[in-house]
């Protein structure tokens, strides 16, 4: 995409627009979208096909077709801080949910706690993957403000929650 500065700390640069990512063997779509650099897009996309779809076939006996975000680029500063976070710079992703072939939704809001024991089970697996893949991985249990969603950012970090 083209680079866009869109002031205040906030830009599009070098980034590229993922419309799905692929596992071993299908394509996996994705929710919601936007901008992100390329070092996030190479990590989400091998976070989906070894993270994610592997976890889903061993764990769950199904594989992933699709997963939804809350989106990626977005020009705010770090919840209750002065600092930018993140999306300002389209350097993360929040990942809500994981819908399998069947159609069943994995979702982190209602199956990080509320889940069967294998749904838990996956998403506890999923999450460690990420801590592997980017540097600073939060959710439900970082804070209230990740109940819902797991936070993916691509800062070098190494901040696993």
């Amino acid at each position: 995409m083209a680079d866009q500065y869109f002031g205040s700390g906030c830009s599009n640069l070098g980034t590229v627009r993922l419309g799905g990512v692929q596992s071993d063997t299908a394509a996996l779509s994705l929710t919601n979208l936007g901008p992100v650099t390329c070092p996030m897009a190479s990590a989400f996309a091998g976070w989906a096909r070894f993270g994610v779809d592997r976890a889903a076939q061993q764990i769950l006996g199904r594989r992933v077709v699709r997963i939804e975000t809350f989106g990626s680029y977005s020009c705010r500063n770090v919840a209750g801080t002065n600092r930018r976070s993140g999306h300002a710079t389209a350097n993360a992703i929040d990942v809500s949910a994981f819908v399998l072939e069947d159609g069943r939704r994995i979702s982190v809001l209602d199956d990080w706690n509320g889940g069967s024991p294998a749904e838990r089970q996956f998403l506890r697996v999923v999450h460690r993957s990420a801590c592997k893949r980017f540097g600073t991985t939060l959710g439900p249990n970082y804070n209230a403000a990740h109940t819902n969603h797991f936070h993916l950012e691509a800062d070098g970090a190494n901040f696993c929650r």
